[in-house]
């Protein structure tokens, strides 16, 4: 699933096929546990955390991964030791198989995301 019509993030979680569920469920999860202020859509067909109208998290499905957005270079700079030798594109980390999802180095990003804005990339 590259793009969802998912109306909402529900929708997009009952979309997903069974073994990936779980690890986008806690993605879910983690992100609203820990962006507070910030606002759940659906944007380019995936899970979007905006503030101000600007999203700074996303998270998908892909056909080979499971990708997690961070938008923010500013955050990405900071946690560049942490983010070596992970699989990350520009803004994009990608988890091969779910199980491989990191959530404590998740949890770590939003919170440095959620502890002040930043300009989006």
């Amino acid at each position: 699933m590259v793009q969802s019509s998912a109306a909402n993030v529900d929708d997009y979680l009952a979309e997903l096929p069974d073994e990936r569920k779980p690890a986008l469920s806690e993605l879910r999860r983690l992100c609203r546990a820990e962006l507070a202020g910030f606002t759940e859509v659906m944007a380019y067909g995936m899970p979007a955390y905006e503030r101000d109208g600007v999203a700074e998290i996303a998270f998908a499905s892909q056909k080979q991964y499971i990708s997690f957005y961070l938008m923010r270079g500013d955050v990405r700079e900071a946690f560049t030791e942490r983010l070596a030798g992970q699989d990350m594109g520009k803004g994009c980390l990608r988890f091969r198989k779910a199980a491989a999802v990191d959530f404590e180095l998740v949890r770590e990003l939003l919170r440095a995301t959620a502890a002040r804005p930043g300009t989006v990339c």
